[in-house]
């Protein structure tokens, strides 16, 4: 294990960008070798507009432990670092304190599923619609989150997306969340994907691709629709970069026109 000087977190090894195999990207993406697409949730295929960072104000405030000034700001960008990754984990290092995360976890929740009822939430533009279109072709899509399952199917039902991928998972279904291989692994065993090298995962975060790295995963794809840069998505193992996720189609080799005609396509 290694400790991320970005984060303070510590993370398994893994190979650099550098000592992937230097393999054909075309020949990645082609559609008839991707049999799983693993998505991430806010950021990635969901608007996150500053949702996230304004749930942890709210539960750190309702928990007792809102620290203030140069320590408050700390924190903040200690969240914005491990986006992506299981929030009872991040409220571990922050608050030192395993009563006091638990807590903190709960009022997270509850915050979350507040802001959505009063901001509302909405899908990064073409998300829907690449979901479909990738199901149609014949992959199978899963959808992941740092979330609790409680927060994750608070925002799937905000969305109106209960049913549309294959499956859903949060760290609870999996055993440990990002940078850790579990959530793309099981989204395998669970579709019953043929091997790795046959599963993408794509997320907008370094705990993202950090993830699939680690799963082996044939494809491993950045979108900067959320929480990280190009530079971290690529220093993290990206094996591409994509404007967003209404790009993930046509990489895999999908033509604009199926995209557009996928039942029930919505922007």
């Amino acid at each position: 294990m290694t400790i991320d000087p970005a984060t303070g977190l510590a993370e398994p090894e893994l190979a650099s960008p550098e000592d992937r195999e230097d393999e054909d990207l075309a020949e990645l993406a082609d559609s008839h070798e991707i049999e799983l697409v693993v998505l991430d949730l806010a950021g990635t295929t969901v608007r996150d507009d500053g949702l996230v960072e304004r749930a942890f104000a709210l539960a750190a405030e309702r928990a007792g432990f809102a620290p203030e000034g140069e320590q408050r700001e700390a924190a903040l960008q200690y969240v914005r670092d491990t986006m992506g990754q299981s929030k009872i984990e991040v409220f571990r290092v922050l608050t030192g304190d395993e009563a006091v995360a638990q807590r903190a976890n709960e009022e997270f929740e509850r915050a979350y599923a507040e802001l959505i009822d009063e901001v509302g939430v909405e899908a990064i533009p073409g998300a829907e619609a690449a979901v479909r279109a990738l199901r149609a072709a014949g992959a199978s899509v899963v959808l992941t989150t740092g979330f609790s399952p409680a927060t994750r199917d608070a925002l799937l039902a905000a969305l109106g997306w209960t049913g549309l991928a294959d499956l859903v998972l949060a760290p609870a279904d999996a055993g440990r969340g990002r940078p850790h291989p579990d959530l793309p692994l099981t989204a395998l065993l669970r579709t019953g994907t043929s091997s790795v090298d046959a599963m993408a995962v794509v997320g907008d975060t370094r705990s993202d691709m950090l993830s699939g790295v680690n799963a082996g995963a044939g494809l491993v794809v950045g979108v900067l629709t959320g929480a990280h840069d190009r530079d971290a998505l690529e220093d993290a193992g990206a094996d591409e970069v994509l404007a967003s996720v209404a790009e993930l189609p046509a990489l895999l080799g999908l033509d604009a026109e199926r995209l557009d005609t996928a039942p029930g396509a919505s922007a």
